[in-house]
């Protein structure tokens, strides 16, 4: 039963949250370990690696792992099902690489949106993204907004070349 007095997060999605398994302290930095150092020892073909940094391994630490359904039919958009896991993305080295440097930034995997329709990716300062068919959009300023966004279905705003 979720806690209705959490100021973390709205109630919504601290019960999304915690059905997938997440509660205040999860933290499990030798899995997010692990995965960092798969990620850095892939290599795609063209040659292009992963960016791992600390904002990436803690939100792996915290919330890798959960798969999320929202619990509603969303605010603006339909909130699609989440998987938190960076592996997700492995053999998408060039894509984050590629956006990042249009943003100025490094990108690290975060995990799917959907059916592997959307792909999740945090920066170096803990701001998340998602890239998928439609484009590439910016979710929220750390994982708490972009994870309520994403459940409750607030529209994403889309990137746009300046």
């Amino acid at each position: 039963m979720p806690d209705l007095n959490t100021t973390r997060f709205p109630v919504a999605v601290d019960a999304a949250l915690r059905e997938a398994g997440w509660q205040p302290g999860r933290w499990d930095i030798q899995r997010a370990e692990q995965w960092a150092d798969t990620l850095r020892s892939h290599v795609s073909p063209a040659g292009h690696r992963h960016s791992v940094f600390p904002a990436a391994v803690e939100a792996w630490a915290e919330f890798g792992g959960l798969r999320i359904v929202p619990p509603g039919q969303g605010r603006q958009v339909a909130p699609s099902p989440l998987l938190l896991d960076p592996l997700a993305g492995l053999h998408l080295a060039r894509s984050l690489s590629d956006l990042g440097r249009a943003l100025e930034t490094e990108l690290a995997p975060l995990g799917v949106e959907g059916d592997e329709r959307g792909v999740l990716a945090i920066d170096l300062e803990g701001r998340v993204y998602g890239l998928d068919h439609a484009g590439d959009w910016y979710l929220g300023v750390d994982i708490d907004h972009a994870l309520s966004a994403l459940i409750t279905g607030a529209h994403p705003t889309r990137l746009t070349n300046p």
